[in-house]
């Protein structure tokens, strides 16, 4: 392996349509040396991923990167062919995309993507690269990587995708790695076991670019980091000074958004909204002895879901926390009526809603379909979910057809909603794809309250946003539920999110709850192991 370095001097990225040009990324210098880990941070649209991408030369279409300075080792790479970055990435510098489900091959098995990428740099036999496409899938913490290299991506958790992908960015042993978000759909564990992985990298004498909002990981792993906001370099040091002592006002504010550094806020449910909501069953969700097993590769069975059981009560939220494949997505698509359980049973709103087999009478969707309305969901990638032809305003106005509220009335509804979420009345004639993260998570927001539910299910709503967004959303949605009596439950790996939203919380392991209570004293004072090691983890 060479030691060379990567070497970024005064990078500028514009980008021409027809006459008009735009500057995304102004002078940003920065050394990538053996052995190193140099961090980009700031939030979307910072400029920090594009600046990542055009090291690789996949800025994108239309782009014009200008450099004082961009080479790899004694290689020039301010004017190489399509052919030349085809021979360095993966070879010389492993490139890990921050969607993995984009970014994975639909119609092969993960095994198949990385022997295909040591495939096209010569790299062994048809054997030897089954053996170490399976190597690095255990390398990179995934269990039964012989069984896992035969599942397609759809058929893997976030959070084994994510993985995957990090193995294939890895498969040539590339002096530099550049990893763009390599945590964001990783649980508190497996976030240590690629921190680790990627340590023991650059111990090996490998250089890092690590782009991030996580600062927490950022801290653990970067030697220098750089902080971007609209393009421009804010500040740029030593991580133990920029962390410890920031002297930009956007890093400190960056900083005081982390998940977890303020305490749940509770407040009494507004006045105007008690009458109504006490008419309700004080439980509104009671989930009994949920068992969920499925069908695996090779005629395999996996236990995703053993003997679940918990209740939220009106106005709480109950947050599931574990590792990736725990069970927890599963746990909630059981809880939508979109999965039927093998055992179990659950209740919604005092009336029978899911049922297995062994406890009765199945429940139909036509039993729910009156009550469908009262539960809602927000899912993690908000933009998968919206149909792509749609404006906001038709999005919107879709969901409250469904729930019954006349065309008439639909204007004034979707401005009250747009508001609720702190959006202008402007975003409904937008495209989702032309919004950013965080507005297109608010849209997600406002979609799932239009039939004014009463639970709302959130199956990792802010894992893919930055902290300061994150921090935006968590402080909506307490007081959504302040306000109009929700009940939530908030689906997430990430403990610090979990301890900032939830009331109580649930710790799910291979399918099985460990543990559970309020949230203080789970996080004070947890008594089963795995409990400790995630916190553990997490530190």
């Amino acid at each position: 392996m060479s030691k060379a370095s990567l070497i970024v001097d005064n990078l500028s990225v514009d980008f021409a349509a027809g006459s008009a040009r735009k500057s995304v990324v102004r002078h940003v210098s920065f050394r990538v040396e053996p052995g190193r880990a140099v961090a980009l941070v700031g939030e979307s649209g910072s400029g920090k991923s594009v600046t990542a991408r055009s090291l690789v030369g996949l800025a994108g279409a239309g782009a014009i990167v200008s450099a004082t300075r961009l080479s790899y080792g004694d290689r020039d790479l301010r004017a190489l062919s399509q052919r030349q970055w085809r021979e360095i990435r993966g070879r010389d510098i492993g490139f890990v995309l921050q969607d993995a489900l984009v970014s994975l091959d639909p119609l092969r098995t993960i095994g198949a993507e990385i022997e295909e990428a040591l495939a096209a740099h010569g790299w062994g036999d048809r054997a030897s690269r089954r053996r170490r496409a399976q190597d690095l899938l255990r390398s990179v913490g995934i269990p039964d990587p012989d069984i896992r290299a035969l599942q397609r991506s759809d058929e893997l958790s976030g959070g084994l995708r994510q993985r995957a992908l990090i193995a294939t960015a890895l498969a040539l042993d590339p002096a530099i790695v550049i990893a763009d978000e390599p945590t964001t759909a990783l649980d508190s564990t497996v976030q240590a076991q690629i921190v680790a992985l990627l340590s023991a990298i650059k111990e090996k004498g490998h250089g890092l670019l690590i782009i991030s909002h996580d600062l927490h990981l950022v801290s653990k792993l970067a030697d220098e980091v750089v902080v971007m906001h609209h393009g421009d370099v804010v500040e740029q040091g030593p991580v133990s000074d920029v962390l410890a002592k920031p002297r930009h006002a956007y890093t400190r504010a960056l900083l005081d958004a982390m998940p977890g550094r303020h305490p749940r806020r509770r407040r009494p449910i507004a006045r105007d909204r008690e009458e109504q909501a006490s008419s309700l069953p004080e439980t509104v969700l009671d989930v009994r002895d949920l068992t969920k097993t499925f069908d695996g590769p090779a005629g395999s069975a996996r236990l995703a879901v053993d003997k679940v059981s918990f209740s939220i009560q009106r106005g709480r939220t109950l947050g599931i926390v574990g590792e990736s494949g725990s069970g927890k997505t599963t746990v909630a698509r059981i809880a939508l009526g979109l999965v039927t359980p093998d055992e179990g049973e659950i209740a919604f709103a005092g009336r029978p809603w899911v049922a297995s087999t062994g406890r009765g009478p199945r429940v139909s969707e036509a039993d729910r379909r009156p009550y469908r309305r009262d539960l809602s969901v927000i899912y993690q990638d908000p933009l998968s979910s919206f149909d792509p032809r749609w404006t906001v305003g038709q999005i919107l106005s879709d969901a409250l057809q469904a729930a019954g509220l006349a065309r008439k009335d639909q204007a004034r509804r979707i401005a009250d909603l747009l508001a609720k979420v702190r959006l202008p009345i402007e975003i409904a004639d937008r495209w989702p794809l032309n919004l950013s993260g965080g507005q297109r998570q608010r849209v997600a927001i406002a979609r799932a309250l239009a039939a004014n539910p009463k639970v709302v299910i959130c199956d990792e709503p802010v894992s893919a946003l930055d902290v300061s967004v994150q921090a935006q959303v968590l402080d909506l949605l307490a007081d959504l539920q302040e306000e109009l009596g929700i009940a939530y439950l908030f689906i997430s790996h990430d403990l610090g999110v979990i301890r900032q939203i939830s009331d109580d919380v649930l710790v799910m392991q291979s399918g099985r709850a460990v543990e559970q209570g309020a949230t203080e004293q789970v996080f004070s004072a947890p008594a089963h192991p795995f409990t400790k090691a995630l916190l553990q983890a997490a530190s």
